[in-house]
C-alpha cells in the first residue's frame, strides 16, 4: 500500500473511536421515518477500523494481502483474513485498465435522516446493521442526496471496491447502448455475427437475449465439481498466469455442448457475459473500460478512476473484476433509478431499461421465485418480487446496487461474507424498510 494510503488508514483508526454515525442519527426502536433534506450537521461519512468478527478477516495484520503468485493460483474466493485487503486492492494482484473519472464530477448532497428496519423481533437502525454484518461500506441515497455513508474495517470513501459478479450487470448496460446507436442491430442477433471465432459453435448460435437472461441452454457448470468450468475459462484466460493461456475466445468456446434448447431455462453462468464481452469490443471497436468511460463514466460525472481486470490478451472480464468507489457504484444506481437518464440526457435507452427488468409473457421461467427461490432475472440484471419494480446488481460475497425507481433510492453495500442472494434475510429486511420509510 502507498504511504498515502497507510496514513489514511491510521487516521481512521484514530478517530473511529470517537466517530458516530452522522448520517443516520441515533434511531430508537420507536422512531418515525424522517428526511430531513441538507443540513448543516450533515458532515459526511463516517468510518470505524474494526467490524465483526475483525481479527477473522485480518485486523490484527493490518488486514494484510496474500503473496501474489499464490492469490493468483487459488483465486476467488480467498481466504478470510485476506478479504478486506483483496477485496480493495484487486489491481494490486491482476492487471487492470484504468478508467479515468469525469472531468467535472457530479456531486451528491448530504442529507440527514432516520433509518431503521425490523428483524427477526427487533428494530435496528443502519448502523447496527453494519455492526451486525461484515459489510466493508454501506452507502444508502434517495435521487441526489445520500442519507447514509458508513465504512468499516478501515476501509475509507477513496477505497475501490470489487464488484465481483455486479459487473455482469454493467455489461449488460453497455449492450444496450451499442444496440441504441447501431453497433449491435439487435438482441436477437447471435454473437458469430460479431466474433468470428465464435463462428459455428453453440455460443455462437445462442442470440444475444438468450446471453443477457443467462438461458443458453450450454453445458457450464458455475461451482460443478469445485468451480472446475470456472477454473477451466480462468486458466484459459490466462488470468491465473499467462502459461495456461489459450486465448480468450478459446477459452469460451472450449464449453460447446448444449444440453437445453436456447431460452427455455434460467442457468447461472459466469461465462456467457463473457461471450457478450467479447460481442461489445467487436461491434464497438475500443474496449469495454474506454466503452464505460465515454458513454457512462464521463455522463455521470464519476468522481474517482475506476478499474477493470483484464486477462492475458488485454481484454475485460466481463464476469469479475470490476473496481470503483463507493458512490460511484451510487451513480450507476441513481442513472439505472431514473430509467437511464441523467441530467435531462438519456445515457442508457429507457425501453432498454423497461425491457431489462421486465420479464416477458413468454419467458416465465425468468420470473421471481422461478429463476431462483428468491428473484427473477432480467438483461444481466436481478429482479425483486412483487408488483413493485425493483432491481439489483448482485455479486458474490454481499455485494450489491439495489435500486428502486420508483423513490429513487438507491442502496450500495459492499462486504466480505454474506449468505447467498436467495437467503440474506436481513439485507433484503433493511432494503424492504427504506422502500417502505421513503417510497
Amino acid at each position: 500500500m502507498s504511504a498515502e494510503l497507510l496514513s489514511r488508514r491510521k487516521t481512521v483508526a484514530a478517530l473511529a473511536a470517537t466517530a458516530g454515525c452522522v448520517l443516520a442519527g441515533s434511531s430508537s426502536a420507536s422512531a418515525e421515518p424522517d428526511f430531513h433534506g441538507p443540513a448543516q450537521n450533515c458532515t459526511g461519512p463516517s468510518f470505524s477500523a474494526t467490524g465483526p468478527n475483525a481479527e477473522l478477516y485480518g485486523a490484527e495484520e493490518d488486514y494484510p494481502l496474500p503473496d501474489i503468485v499464490e492469490a493468483r493460483r487459488r483465486g476467488d474466493p480467498w481466504e478470510p483474513k485476506y478479504r478486506v485487503g483483496v477485496f480493495t486492492h484487486l489491481d494490486q494482484i491482476y492487471p487492470t485498465r484504468l478508467i479515468e473519472r469525469a472531468a467535472a464530477p457530479w456531486k451528491f448532497k448530504c442529507s440527514t435522516a432516520q433509518i431503521y428496519y425490523d428483524f427477526r423481533g427487533s428494530r435496528f437502525s443502519a448502523i447496527d446493521y453494519a455492526s451486525r454484518n461484515p459489510v466493508t461500506g454501506l452507502l444508502i441515497a434517495k435521487d441526489d442526496h445520500i442519507l447514509f455513508e458508513h465504512y468499516q474495517y478501515a476501509r475509507t470513501d477513496h477505497d475501490r471496491f470489487v464488484s465481483q459478479s455486479m459487473v455482469k450487470s454493467i455489461i449488460g448496460l453497455l449492450i444496450g447502448i451499442a444496440i441504441a446507436e447501431g453497433a449491435i442491430k439487435s438482441v436477437d442477433d447471435t454473437p458469430e455475427a460479431y466474433v468470428p471465432g465464435f463462428r459455428g459453435t453453440e455460443y455462437g448460435r445462442t442470440s444475444i437475449r438468450d446471453l443477457l437472461h443467462m438461458s443458453s441452454g450450454v453445458d457450464f457448470g458455475e461451482t460443478r465439481d469445485g468451480g472446475r468450468d470456472l477454473n477451466r475459462l480462468w486458466n484459459g484466460m490466462g488470468i491465473a498466469s499467462p502459461t495456461t493461456k489459450i486465448g480468450t475466445v478459446n477459452s469460451i468456446v472450449q464449453f460447446n455442448q448444449r444440453i437445453a434448447p436456447a431460452g427455455t431455462r434460467f442457468y447461472y453462468a459466469s461465462i456467457e457475459p463473457d461471450v457478450l464481452g467479447m460481442v461489445l469490443q467487436s461491434a464497438v471497436n475500443k474496449s469495454a473500460s474506454d466503452y464505460l468511460r465515454e458513454k457512462v463514466w464521463e455522463p455521470v460525472g464519476a468522481e474517482a478512476d475506476a478499474r477493470w481486470l483484464i486477462d492475458a490478451e488485454g481484454i475485460e472480464l466481463a464476469h469479475f473484476g470490476f473496481n470503483a468507489v463507493l458512490r460511484d457504484y451510487a451513480r450507476l444506481g441513481r442513472l439505472l433509478a431514473h430509467n437511464g437518464a441523467w441530467g435531462g440526457k438519456q445515457i442508457v435507452p429507457a425501453q432498454w431499461m423497461i425491457d431489462a427488468t421486465t420479464v416477458r409473457a413468454s419467458d416465465t421461467y425468468l420470473l421471481p421465485g422461478r429463476a431462483t427461490k428468491k428473484f427473477g432475472y432480467g438483461y444481466l440484471l436481478w429482479l425483486f418480487p412483487g408488483d413493485r419494480r425493483q432491481f439489483a446488481f448482485i455479486g458474490y460475497k454481499g455485494q450489491y446496487v439495489c435500486v428502486d425507481p420508483t423513490s429513487k433510492l438507491v442502496m450500495v453495500q459492499t462486504a466480505v461474507e454474506a449468505p447467498s442472494a436467495d437467503d440474506n434475510d436481513e439485507t433484503w429486511a433493511l432494503w424492504s424498510a427504506l422502500v417502505d420509510q421513503f417510497g
